[in-house]
């Protein structure tokens, strides 16, 4: 899996929150100015050739619909954050929003009773 552009990922989240869309659906979703018909229709080729996108035919149309999950591209996006920019630490990245996001012991608290719950009910 690729990361994706800005532009490709926004795509993405209209066609994950849609299911699936033709490409007017897809700019119908944007904010005023909207993006020429066929820069849209350039970035979900560009989505399909990755990957990330399949369509169905209808005449000489073509509904596009997702195929990879928003969950696997964001374990995917956050995988590949944690590595280049926390040294693969989970550590180094809590630590970093502590200090940048002003994070609370209370949060502090209630995200490590969050992780010893997933961990116990994941482990059975």
């Amino acid at each position: 899996m690729k990361k994706l552009t800005n532009t490709e990922e926004h795509v993405m989240r209209i066609l994950w929150d849609l299911g699936k869309a033709f490409v007017k659906d897809i700019i119908a979703r944007y904010p005023l100015p909207k993006p020429p018909y066929n820069t849209i229709s350039s970035v979900v080729r560009i989505l399909e050739k990755k990957g990330f996108v399949s369509h169905h035919t209808y005449g000489n149309t073509y509904q596009y619909f997702p195929k990879v999950s928003r969950e696997d591209y964001k374990k995917f996006y956050m995988k590949d954050a944690l590595k280049n920019y926390f040294g693969d630490s989970v550590q180094n990245l809590v630590s970093f929003f502590a200090r940048e996001e002003d994070i609370d012991i209370q949060e502090l608290q209630t995200l490590i009773e969050q992780i010893k719950k997933e961990k116990t009910d994941k482990d059975g």
